[in-house]
């Protein structure tokens, strides 16, 4: 028996237990590895659920589950760190043929794990509102934000930030019919997702690319750039500033 073996038999249960395989007293683990395979399967799912809560939602209890099995089979843990387990999940329902009607949920699975690696990531100190005021205009132009470690952002052509909220909370509002990108902040302890209009989410995506503001706002022009400014300090979304030498 090879550790393929087993951890091939431990995620499928129309595996047969693995030959070789004993227990503390020799014989063959038969029940006993067929309880503790049953106990790993109902535990990885439990995990997936609580990683994607929205997403279970909206696919329903039988479905999830069924979904879950799958994608155990398919893409079992990679690393111990179960922070980590679902980072494929999306790519994984997009792939999948009888989802296609359901074109959001990609984006909300995203959504999702974009909210545990905030929560995981590491701390910063935030940028002194002072010191982005005190810039001259010129400056300014020049300049260049820091993101904090937890910051992400979620780029979707659908509500994604409204169509989360109503799987997890059924009196929310109804999504709208427009584009919702999504930044992800951690001002303090929890992760805080903030719906974006496109505009935004463009200019943020820039900046976050290293971008000048100037150069920023050239893909991004009819973005309220105070709004985002003031988005960004007010959630300590930014570590430091750097002014570019002109040329």
């Amino acid at each position: 028996m090879t550790q393929t073996d087993f951890t091939t038999a431990i995620f499928d249960p129309a595996r047969p237990v693995p030959a070789g395989l004993t227990d503390a007293a020799g014989r063959p683990a038969g029940k006993r590895f067929s309880v503790y395979r049953n106990n790993v399967a109902v535990s990885l799912k439990e995990a997936l659920e609580t990683g994607f809560p929205a997403t279970a939602r909206l696919l329903g209890e039988a479905n999830f589950e069924t979904l879950a099995q799958r994608y155990l089979r398919a893409r079992p843990p990679q690393s111990p760190l179960m922070m980590l387990f679902g980072e494929g999940f999306a790519d994984y329902i997009a792939a999948i043929p009888a989802l296609k009607s359901l074109g959001y949920l990609p984006d909300v699975a995203r959504l999702e794990y974009a909210m545990r690696q905030s929560y995981h990531a590491g701390d910063a100190a935030p940028l002194d509102p002072a010191k982005l005021a005190a810039l001259p205009p010129e400056a300014l132009n020049r300049a260049r934000l820091s993101f904090a470690p937890a910051v992400r952002l979620v780029l979707s052509d659908w509500p994604i930030h409204a169509i989360r909220q109503k799987a997890l909370e059924p009196d929310a509002p109804n999504p709208p019919g427009t584009a919702q990108p999504v930044l992800i902040t951690r001002p303090n302890y929890d992760p805080v997702p903030h719906p974006l209009a496109p505009e935004q989410a463009v200019l943020i995506a820039a900046l976050m690319d290293g971008a000048t503001l100037s150069r920023a706002l050239t893909q991004a022009p009819r973005a309220d750039l105070g709004a985002v400014l003031s988005l960004l300090l007010a959630q300590s979304a930014l570590t430091d500033i750097d002014v570019e030498t002109p040329k």
